[in-house]
């Protein structure tokens, strides 16, 4: 799979890496954030184009994937050019920032400080895709449907902190 490939080699060790850490710390984040919570979560009034529950985990585990695959691609890069710049420590950030908000939106029920986290996130997320597609095209553009949905995460958080204030 030509995606894997970096300079036509694949690292397994570091794309494996790379693709877990959003993965795996992704879903310990969410099982986290979202115990005992979704009684409380069910009983909100929440927009008519909030989509079913099941969506959410395929969603971000399909996003994590991608997320990682676009930093193991610019790591590899970075690694062959011998340089380093602001697009892993972007990176590192957006990804805190995305695991922030679950806590703040379930867990600790500030879905208007969640609305403005997520909207940091978003512009980290857009820094991060920029920094990365400088490096490989390739890359900043699997982070594009990160952007789509965070997008539409931010209009359902807003929507949703709207309708239950």
């Amino acid at each position: 799979m030509e995606l894997l490939h970096v300079n036509k080699t694949v690292n397994w060790k570091n794309l494996t890496r790379s693709v877990l850490i959003p993965v795996v710390g992704g879903s310990i984040v969410g099982w986290l954030a979202n115990r005992n919570t979704q009684e409380q979560y069910a009983q909100l009034e929440k927009p008519s184009f909030s989509p079913p529950g099941a969506v959410f985990p395929v969603a971000w585990t399909a996003l994590y994937t991608m997320m990682g695959i676009a930093n193991y691609r610019v790591e590899q890069k970075q690694e062959q050019l011998k340089r380093k710049d602001s697009a892993a420590q972007l990176y590192d950030v957006q990804l805190g920032l995305n695991f922030l908000w679950s806590f703040l939106y379930f867990k600790w029920n500030l879905r208007g400080t969640a609305l403005v986290e997520m909207t940091i996130l978003l512009g980290a997320i857009a820094m991060t895709a920029y920094e990365f597609n400088k490096t490989d095209r390739t890359a900043g553009a699997l982070m594009v449907p990160y952007i789509g949905w965070v997008l539409f995460a931010l209009t359902l958080n807003y929507s949703t902190w709207k309708l239950n204030k």
